[in-house]
């Protein structure tokens, strides 16, 4: 029997020491036995087959199965060192190699079916990303805290919706940038007309009034981003016609659905914020349209160049935003005239 506590062996009998995993064990044989005798009963005792044993032998060097016919009296006296693994330990081993196989198979099975658009890989989407951008941001620096514009310009450039209209619509914009409130704010005895964004040339430069006219603080953010899609827009279509409204209202819905966040309208941790009684709920975002030509002075104000079209009538019913909106244009353009023929009769 194997291990430190036998009875004496039988006369006639020897006993074979050896360690396996350094755990000393004694067996005892018959002197006439070989070492094949030896190995079958290290299979009935420890539990290691035949096949896995190996042999340590002072004096004699490596013996393995299948052991010759040596005889084991040779081991006498001898330091052996088993080498071999248990039936036990081969099962608890092949049992986790097959629960890390299934594993690596999940994990493999859960990368191949992550949606395209979240794969770090994805060397189209970054492409994307840096071509259907806004090349340049800018604040006012003639303005107070124009590190605060500059924050909302660049919130508005890595908004997860913006970023997925401009990925659609394939637009690449020069410049965005913020518009000082009091050089497109006309007062007159049928309202106060805000212009709240700009479109030079096909997405050339678009300006935001981000401020309020006191310059005391910041508009609502999604104001300011449904103004963005407004001007987005007018990258294709120059004219306040129903193609554009129509453009218009598909980007904002566009950007609504991709807009992951769904957070606050504050940039910041609230620090953008728009005063109460600025009247910023009847506002709607309205422009000259898309304009071309003139010069461009970065806070100057005036441009030169440009004008646009009424909305287009008889294409179909309009919404309470684009009447305002039409209703504002008119007024800039009765105005714009009014000063034109003013300069003629001088």
């Amino acid at each position: 029997m194997a291990g430190q506590d036998e009875m004496p062996p039988e006369s006639g009998e020897i006993t074979i020491s050896l360690t396996h995993h350094g755990n000393p064990h004694n067996f005892t044989i018959n002197p006439t036995a070989t070492v094949a005798d030896l190995a079958a009963q290290i299979q009935d005792e420890l539990f290691i087959p035949v096949s896995n044993q190996k042999l340590m032998v002072s004096k004699l060097g490596l013996l393995k199965a299948p052991f010759a016919e040596r005889p084991v009296a040779d081991l006498q006296d001898k330091k052996i060192t088993l080498i071999g693994t248990s039936t036990e330990e081969i099962a608890s081993l092949a049992s986790a190699s097959q629960s890390a196989a299934q594993r690596q198979a999940h994990l493999a099975a859960a990368r191949r079916n992550l949606p395209k658009a979240y794969s770090r890989r994805d060397s189209q989407r970054v492409l994307d990303d840096s071509t259907y951008t806004f090349a340049t941001v800018r604040p006012l620096a003639n303005l107070p805290r124009p590190e605060r514009s500059l924050a909302f310009l660049e919130r508005l450039k890595a908004d997860p919706g913006i970023r997925a209209a401009m990925r659609t619509h394939k637009f690449s914009v020069g410049l965005l940038t913020e518009m000082d409130p009091l050089s497109y704010t006309e007062a007159s005895h049928e309202g106060t007309t805000r212009i709240l964004g700009l479109n030079r040339n096909a997405g050339e430069i678009i300006e935001l009034r981000l401020r309020t006219d006191a310059y005391d603080g910041y508009r609502d953010y999604k104001t300011i981003r449904n103004t963005l899609c407004h001007e987005l827009a007018h990258n294709v279509h120059q004219n306040h016609d129903r193609a554009f409204w129509d453009l218009t209202h598909q980007i904002e819905r566009e950007v609504t659905r991709a807009d992951w966040t769904r957070g606050g309208q504050n940039v910041a941790g609230g620090e953008f914020y728009e005063p109460p009684g600025t009247g910023t709920e009847e506002e709607v975002a309205y422009d000259h349209g898309g304009w071309t030509g003139g010069a461009f002075v970065l806070g100057g104000g005036s441009v030169g160049g440009g004008g646009a079209a009424a909305a287009t009538a008889g294409q179909g019913a309009l919404s309470r935003r684009e009447i305002m909106a039409k209703a504002a244009e008119e007024r800039m353009k009765k105005k714009k005239q009014a000063e034109e023929e003013a300069k003629r009769n001088r």
